[in-house]
């Protein structure tokens, strides 16, 4: 698969996931999430680690995520041997709320050249300062 199909592939994926995501449907990222995935939130501690805890996390939040809008801002992606890192700047609108969020994603190529996510890492653009 030529390069820029694969950029276009990833992106295409997480802009479809994030759609479904802003409408309170996990269901897209669930799929995309390869069974050894682990996870960072900046509302959460620690990693967390297996699909079957962020099916748990992802269905307590079903509904309840609606956003008007978002927007995915400078997206790369970096790829080798059957891998692909996404970076890019997430701005969520609700109303006047703006929520504003870093996201990395490491993508793997899988059976049945699938792209599944093995990692997600999620920060806020401008934590607040203790």
């Amino acid at each position: 698969m030529p390069n820029q199909n694969i950029k276009k592939t990833i992106i295409d994926l997480e802009t479809s996931a994030l759609e479904a995501w802003h409408n309170g449907d996990p269901s897209p990222y669930l799929d995309l999430y390869s069974k050894d995935f682990t996870y960072f939130d900046p509302a959460h501690e620690r990693r967390l680690d297996g699909w079957d805890k962020i099916k748990e996390l992802y269905e307590g939040m079903r509904g309840k995520v609606k956003m008007d809008r978002f927007e995915m801002i400078n997206p790369v992606v970096q790829q080798a041997d059957g891998m692909a890192v996404l970076t890019f700047n997430l701005q969520s609108y609700s109303g006047e709320t703006v929520w504003k969020e870093n996201c990395t994603e490491v993508y793997r190529l899988e059976e049945h050249d699938e792209w599944k996510i093995i990692h997600s890492h999620w920060s806020l653009t401008k934590p607040p300062m203790d």
